[in-house]
This record gives C-alpha cells, sequence and structure tokens, in this order.
C-alpha cells in the first residue's frame, strides 16, 4: 500500500503531540522530486542507526531531546533547535526523552 503524503497546498500540523507522542509513529509528511518531510517519533532510549543521505538536511527537535551523532560526534538538540547537515554526512538519532522531530531532506535526482 503506497504512503498517502500531504498535498500541496494542504495545511499539516507540526506542534508538539504532548501525551500522543507515545503512541504515534514516524510519518512522511510529503516527498516531491526535490524535497522530503518526515515527523520522526522515538520514544526515550531508542534510536534511528548512523546513516546517511545524499543531499542536505535540517533535523529540527520539536519536542523531548534527542542526541544527534554526527560522524562520530554528540549534538543535543532540545525543543525548538534545528541543526543542517551537508549531503553524505553519516548521522544517527537517538531519543534521550519522548521526542519529535522534523527532517527535512533536499533530494538529488
Amino acid at each position: 500500500m503506497a504512503l498517502t503524503h500531504t498535498r500541496p497546498g494542504d495545511p499539516v500540523d507540526v506542534q508538539p503531540m504532548g501525551s500522543r507522542l507515545a503512541t504515534e509513529p514516524t510519518k512522511a509528511l510529503f516527498k516531491s522530486d526535490q524535497l522530503e518531510l518526515i515527523r520522526l517519533v522515538l520514544q526515550a532510549g531508542k534510536s534511528f542507526p548512523p546513516h546517511q543521505v545524499l543531499g542536505e538536511i535540517t533535523i529540527h527537535c520539536i519536542e523531548g531531546e534527542i542526541d544527534v551523532t554526527v560522524d562520530g560526534e554528540s549534538h543535543i538538540l532540545k525543543a525548538g533547535q534545528l541543526l543542517f547537515l551537508k549531503g553524505g554526512t553519516q548521522h544517527g538519532v537517538t531519543a534521550l526523552q519522548d521526542a519529535s522531530a522534523l527532517v527535512t531532506i533536499v533530494l538529488k535526482p
């Protein structure tokens, strides 16, 4: 089954999830030819393993606290903080608290 993404022009709620955070999944919000936006949701202690993507990315912590490891170096992001990474940068994410973040990926053809 194909994922349903947000259509161009449709508003998307990206406010903190609060009490829903423990039950909401990670979700791709939209994907175009050039850009993808994902709402990453991780419970405390869970992680997204180290990986890399071709395009530049941003990771914007909306709530909770996450540890973004970039080329082996730890960067703690709290709610409201954002991290920019160049394409091809090795990175992983671990939730220090239940957390959600917006991940923006610039796609390269």
